[in-house]
């Protein structure tokens, strides 16, 4: 049976270039470069083709149409151009380089509806920049399942790579604020879109969770915390009558070595760190974001904009070729999926 990747022949994936200043340009040329080593499926970039030529003298063709993209995709890497981010200096970000990141954004997302684009891969931004240009969501995310009509809640971050797959119950939430972020219904509404998006994105007809606890040792029947007894467990409760295959909660420390992960499909975390930790300890170079829960195939690499090194021909592309990648396979599972 052939890899999910080398399958039926998609339409290529819209990859919006993020903050031009960052390193998304760069990343997303040596994808191209690396296009048939890596068994990459033909994708275009978003956004200002002159942020590309800032960082790399490889060929770069301007498309005026999506439908162009495959034709020109074996000799040069296709720039859908949607804005002149104005003068682009690699490292420094600014006003104008925001605007044309959100404009890639919108347009990227645009053509991932409408079925012109296989999927939407995004390369990274400045949050910082982009509240500047009337940004109002958290991240990219939430922007995305804004324009797909999915509320915030209903769209879940999974961060994945060859062995570990996590989600972050609550995501950007002071660790203080978490035990009062924490409920049963959010934990059984992640959990619900996580097995599904395990179904539809990969292919696993009877998803395996598991449940990380909040507190040390998992709260040790209530001598460190109660959360365990009081949220993580009547949850845990109600998606088995669901029918889920779900287990847990369990001391987070011991969850994520060898042994463990080869006991479920995706492990539940209660907070930000406890799920990014190990996914970056492990996966550092080629970790995926992906987003379950939308109608649309979106995935990101697991990494910032990475102003420190941008322009210095010093970015890992590992992370945007595994997104890529995991867009193509998910596109794939789903057109299965649904057939």
């Amino acid at each position: 049976m052939k890899a999910p990747h080398t399958a039926t022949p998609l339409s290529p994936f819209a990859v919006s270039l993020g903050d031009p200043a960052g390193i998304g340009p760069e990343i997303v040329a040596k994808s191209w470069m690396m296009r048939e080593a890596r068994s990459l499926p033909a994708f275009f970039a978003v956004g200002d083709a002159a942020a590309i030529r800032a960082v790399w003298s490889g060929p770069v063709k301007t498309i005026g149409a999506p439908e162009q993209a495959a034709g020109v995709f074996k000799d040069a890497l296709p720039c859908l151009q949607v804005a002149e981010a104005g003068e682009i200096l690699p490292g420094q970000p600014s006003i104008e380089g925001a605007r044309t990141a959100l404009q890639a954004l919108e347009t990227a997302v645009g053509l991932a509806r409408s079925g012109t684009a296989a999927g939407l891969v995004t390369a990274p931004v400045a949050k910082a920049q982009l509240y500047e240009v009337g940004f109002t969501h958290p991240g990219q995310t939430e922007f995305v399942a804004e324009r797909c009509g999915i509320a915030a809640e209903n769209a879940v971050m999974m961060l994945a790579g060859p062995s570990l797959r996590v989600v972050p119950i609550t995501i950007h939430v002071a660790l203080a604020d978490v035990p009062k972020a924490l409920t049963a219904d959010l934990i059984r509404s992640r959990a619900l879109t996580t097995a599904k998006g395990l179904q539809r994105n990969f292919g696993i007809a009877a998803p395996r969770l598991t449940v990380a606890g909040l507190n040390p040792h998992s709260g040790e029947n209530g001598a460190i915390g109660r959360e365990e007894i009081d949220t993580i467990i009547p949850a845990i409760e109600a998606l088995r009558a669901d029918g889920l295959d779900i287990s847990g909660p369990f001391a987070a420390d011991g969850l994520f070595h060898a042994r463990a992960r080869e006991g479920y499909d995706a492990a539940l975390c209660m907070y930000h760190d406890q799920a990014l930790i190990p996914i970056k300890t492990l996966y550092f170079d080629d970790g995926v974001n992906i987003t379950l829960g939308l109608p649309i195939v979106r995935t990101s690499p697991d990494h910032g904009t990475a102003f420190g090194i941008a322009g210095k021909n010093a970015a890992n592309p590992g992370a945007m070729i595994a997104a890529i990648r995991m867009a193509a396979d998910a596109a794939r599972h789903r057109l299965a999926h649904s057939g």
